[in-house]
């Protein structure tokens, strides 16, 4: 286990010599430190560099014994940094190199830093807010779109979640998350999944314009410095509706103690309208998205994750059933984080 007591994580000497040394010859000097980088919700190794002749990098890599879906998103990132340049230069860091050895596949990336935050000024969330907006602008309608899923399948997804727990007759799992409040959690989903089915279904129907989405917006997966915002994690691509990214973003501040989602909303309309109804879908497709995760068993090397996704089903959850006119789910403060 590491330091932190969280997911475990393997030192720099662990990695085979011959992998060092192929970072090293692909980043153009050795490296003298590497210094193990906790955070996100899997063990994968991930470092900063500080190479022999004082530059920094990044590394992030999986190994021949990994599991096949971190292996597939690293490559699906790697392949990312590679075919969509364009839209992800400035808002990403630079991509310095790859080294695939021996099973081993690693990403070099530029050093952003430490993080930045939590914890959740006001000024920190509204500025990432407004630059948030300005990065959909600089990809709405962009050509290199067309390469990526289409938004039906994309957001249809995670906007037919509801519709999965109804028709695996899953409420009563995701009800059972209350605990003692279980009867009334299952009252209130009985009650209610249809219309959450209904309005995040429209999801992956809403109209252009659409823009790059990210899917995976956490504070770990972003820097906010010097009134910039860089973002990295980039497996989950897609095209669709801005309004998506932006629920799933707000929600996960505000979980991470920051402002209300819907003052988060408000600061990104400063720059760019928001559809309400597009952002009522996606507030409940997101919430699906919890609802359909926070209940499932705990998962090897990640023992964090199930607790994340049971503080954003509280958030979300109760942020839906606000936005739809629904009655408060009240029952969501006896579901353990």
């Amino acid at each position: 286990m590491s330091r932190t007591g969280v997911e475990p994580k393997l030192p720099w000497r662990s990695l085979p010599q011959a992998l060092r040394d192929a970072v090293g010859e692909a980043l153009g000097a050795p490296v003298r430190r590497a210094e193990r980088v906790y955070g996100g919700y899997g063990p994968a190794p991930t470092f900063r560099l500080l190479l022999t002749d004082g530059r920094r990098a990044f590394f992030k890599g999986v190994g021949p014994h990994d599991p096949e879906f971190p292996r597939h998103a690293l490559a699906r990132e790697a392949g990312y940094y590679r075919e969509l340049a364009p839209l992800l230069s400035g808002w990403a860091p630079d991509c310095l190199g790859e080294v695939r050895l021996d099973g081993w596949h690693a990403l070099l990336l530029e050093d952003l830093g430490p993080k930045t935050v939590p914890p959740w000024s006001a000024a920190a969330a509204r500025g990432v807010m407004q630059a948030f907006a300005a990065f959909h602008a600089a990809t709405r309608q962009h050509a290199l779109l067309q390469t990526l899923p289409p938004p039906a399948d994309y957001a249809g997804d995670f906007a037919g979640c509801w519709r999965r727990l109804l028709d695996r007759a899953e409420l009563p799992r995701v009800a059972m998350l209350a605990g003692p409040e279980a009867a009334a959690a299952e009252a209130w989903l009985g009650e209610h999944a249809a219309t959450l089915s209904r309005t995040a279904l429209a999801l992956a129907e809403a109209p252009p314009p659409y823009v790059l989405l990210h899917g995976d917006l956490r504070s770990d997966n972003l820097r906010w410095r010097g009134g910039r915002l860089r973002r990295f994690d980039w497996p989950h691509l897609g095209a669709g509706p801005a309004e998506f990214d932006v629920a799933a973003t707000a929600q996960s501040i505000t979980v991470e103690g920051g402002p209300e989602p819907e003052r988060l909303l408000g600061w990104y309309g400063e720059r760019t309208p928001l559809r309400p109804a597009v952002v009522d879908a996606a507030v409940a497709a997101v919430a699906g998205f919890f609802a359909e995760l926070a209940w499932q068993p705990e998962l090897p090397g990640l023992p964090r994750l199930r607790a994340f996704q049971r503080a954003q089903l509280r958030v979300t959850l109760r942020w839906a059933a606000a936005r739809l006119g629904l009655p408060e789910p009240a029952w969501l403060a006896a579901v353990p984080v």
